[in-house]
């Protein structure tokens, strides 16, 4: 099939493109799990083979995908104030949740058309009960806020919304 190539929202010509090249994301936070870079870096290639008809490689694809981790932070979020004595104000602020905030710095080159290349930051959060400790977060909970991240990643690159 040639032409405009546009299966689930895809659109790009497959005609000219037919690999994309995902780079092994490093981690200059310092920030999450030892493996958080290694697996972002799968998701993303799996996505991609899964959701497009263009070959992985390991560099030099029509398209070209560098990540960093910018940033893996856990903070409270939903402030609440507990009141203290008979209903009063006065009382302590606590979270009625814990946020936790992955930001993922992309460098997306498009190697026959350069007005599709950018470098941009892309964000993805989810909240946890706030007895969850940050160490207490697992392999997928990160991945639900890791795949918010590779759709809009996605969206921007060959689907080109």
């Amino acid at each position: 099939m040639s032409g405009c190539y546009s299966f689930s929202g895809i659109n790009y010509d497959a005609s000219k493109y037919n690999s994309i090249s995902i780079t092994n994301f490093s981690n200059p936070s310092g920030q999450g799990p030892s493996n958080l870079q290694q697996f972002v870096t799968e998701d993303f290639k799996d996505y991609f083979q899964r959701n497009t008809n263009l070959r992985v490689l390991p560099q030099a694809g029509d398209f070209q995908i560098e990540g960093s981790i910018m940033s893996y932070s856990f903070s409270p979020a939903a402030i609440q104030r507990s009141t203290t004595t008979a209903g009063s104000n006065v009382g302590l602020d606590q979270a009625g949740a814990n946020r936790l905030t992955i930001v993922v710095q992309i460098n997306f080159t498009d190697t026959k058309n350069p007005t599709n290349n950018f470098d941009q930051s892309f964000s993805g959060f989810a909240d946890f009960p706030p007895t969850l400790d940050i160490n207490q977060i697992n392999q997928s909970q990160i991945r639900q806020i890791t795949e918010r991240i590779i759709y809009s990643v996605f969206t921007k690159t060959v689907a080109n919304w």
